[in-house]
């Protein structure tokens, strides 16, 4: 455990410096249904870290969190825990502009090789269930 906290530490100062913006991630088929903001704070209600807001909550239907559901089971083409998904989330900023898919997919052309989007896809399992604790093992 102790590896993984300093391995998550080396990964956030890395991750800080190459993410500065707010990266936004969209699902489904044609990529037209949003599910939240990748690295923003964990009291944005919009933010994949924030477990009473819509998209990190483990039960809402467009939280990635939720193992049950379209954008967070392991055997649904649209998530990103999915080894063989056709139609993984994608990646974009505020202006459009494409950073690859998110998901764990390795046969996946233009997957996003983020150290964040890395530790999510490595550490999915565990992070579902304590969102918030995650936020601040990797953030803080």
């Amino acid at each position: 455990m102790k590896r993984i906290v300093c391995l998550i530490a080396f990964f956030l100062f890395v991750t800080h410096y190459a993410l500065a913006q707010v990266l936004y991630i969209y699902g489904g088929k044609d990529h037209d249904v949003y599910l939240g903001k990748l690295n923003a704070s964990e009291y944005d209600s919009e933010s994949i870290w924030n477990e009473y807001g819509t998209y990190g909550n483990e039960y809402n239907s467009k939280s990635i969190w939720n193992e049950y559901g379209t954008y967070g089971s392991e055997y649904s083409s649209c998530s990103p825990f999915n080894a063989y998904a056709t139609y993984p989330p994608v990646l974009v900023d505020s202006k459009g502009n494409f950073y690859g898919y998110f998901t764990i997919n390795k046969y996946k052309s233009n997957r996003a090789d983020f150290d964040l989007v890395n530790i999510i896809c490595e550490y999915y399992e565990y992070i579902r269930e304590d969102v918030s604790d995650w936020y601040n093992k990797i953030f803080d």
